[in-house]
């Protein structure tokens, strides 16, 4: 048996910003539009108005500032509402690959290794660029890794359910390390026109190296233990396919196509979920409250993040004890815990203790505890 570590971690981050004052001014173009072209209906109370968002409720409701994207022209256009992104053709890297090549690189760089060292790529997201041939095969071919590679997808709990896959083949003695890649064009999943949850998500892609403690090269942090669970509900769903074509009114343009959650049953049904799955991870592994130092929580909503930190150490945890990037990033689904461990976590030192926990659609929540070496 060995001993699985995280010895380096990368994030790729879009160039383009969308602040909340941009996007509210296009979101609010987009309702006057809506408005005026069913002006009829909306006076014979067939329809109702579309109500105006505000940088106010945007904050207060979720904490976020901004979020980054890959593109913004079309997201902030009112007569387009989504990204425009180029077609790609067949024998060019797709942007997902593009993007986690990059997050890959960087996690490699950070570890002091090549590519030649890695046994297995996981690119694990919220959703692929296409059915197949998997992403993660394509990224594999673009790093040159010889080995194995494959695609998962638990939603927003995708990088911790794929860190413990990678972590128990680390374990086992089957491979000697992992890429786990999180590439998250959340953009291309949200429905910008719907004033509940335009402003939730942004896009990124993040890197996880994980291999064995020994052949770490620098300081890293070793996996003690992780814990996934699911329990299913419909409340956080996306209905799109490849059997769309093949229903009555399958191409049409949808809401059930894109992003969409019951956010007053999340929020009552996830915290408890999340906090007593935690609590019990740490009572196995008898981690006390007083022996974590860090949190590196699925960065989703702020509220939800403030709560389940006050039950996981019985008091409102410090900023330092809990870092938060979603103000900057918004929701990136499963890269959000990644991004925040991986600018937050060089500080502690040879002993310290924290835990990364994922949550999200299924419902699934993974928790990963670990602690630092060196």
């Amino acid at each position: 048996m060995h001993i699985p570590a995280i010895t380096g971690t990368g994030v790729f981050t879009p160039q383009n910003v969308i602040t909340n004052a941009e996007l509210v001014a296009a979101f609010n173009a987009y309702v006057d539009l809506h408005n005026a072209e069913n002006a009829e209906q909306i006076a014979a109370g067939e329809i109702a108005a579309k109500e105006y968002s505000s940088e106010e409720f945007i904050v207060k409701a979720s904490g976020i500032n901004q979020r980054y994207v890959i593109d913004k022209e079309g997201v902030l256009d009112p007569t387009v509402m989504h990204p425009l992104l180029r077609q790609r053709q067949d024998d060019e890297p797709s942007l997902m690959a593009e993007m986690g090549l990059d997050a890959a690189r960087k996690a490699l760089d950070m570890a002091g290794k090549s590519a030649s060292d890695v046994d297995l790529v996981i690119c694990a997201a919220s959703n692929m660029e296409r059915a197949y041939p998997a992403v993660a095969i394509e990224i594999q071919q673009l790093l040159g890794i010889r080995g194995f590679a494959f695609d998962m997808n638990v939603a927003c709990s995708s990088a911790t359910f794929g860190i413990q896959a990678a972590a128990d083949m680390v374990k086992s003695g089957s491979i000697s390390s992992a890429l786990v890649i999180n590439p998250e064009i959340c953009s291309a999943h949200l429905e910008w026109r719907d004033r509940d949850c335009h402003f939730i998500f942004g896009d990124v892609a993040t890197a996880t190296l994980i291999e064995r403690a020994e052949d770490a090269r620098g300081p890293y942090f070793e996996i003690k233990s992780t814990r996934c669970a699911t329990d299913f509900s419909n409340n956080i769903r996306n209905n799109n396919g490849y059997l769309r074509r093949s229903r009555p009114a399958g191409m049409a343009d949808r809401r059930d196509m894109q992003f969409m959650q019951n956010g007053r049953k999340v929020f009552k049904e996830v915290l408890p979920m999340v906090s007593d799955h935690i609590a019990a991870h740490m009572q196995e592994d008898g981690v006390g409250a007083d022996d974590l130092k860090r949190l590196w929580l699925h960065q989703a909503n702020k509220t939800m993040n403030d709560f389940i930190g006050r039950k996981v150490l019985g008091r409102t945890p410090a900023p330092s004890e809990q870092p938060n990037i979603l103000q900057d990033y918004a929701n990136t689904s499963s890269a959000g815990s990644i991004i925040a461990f991986s600018k937050y976590s060089s500080d502690l030192e040879d002993g310290d203790k924290g835990l990364i926990c994922s949550f999200g659609a299924g419902y699934s929540v993974g928790s990963v505890l670990v602690e630092k070496h060196g």
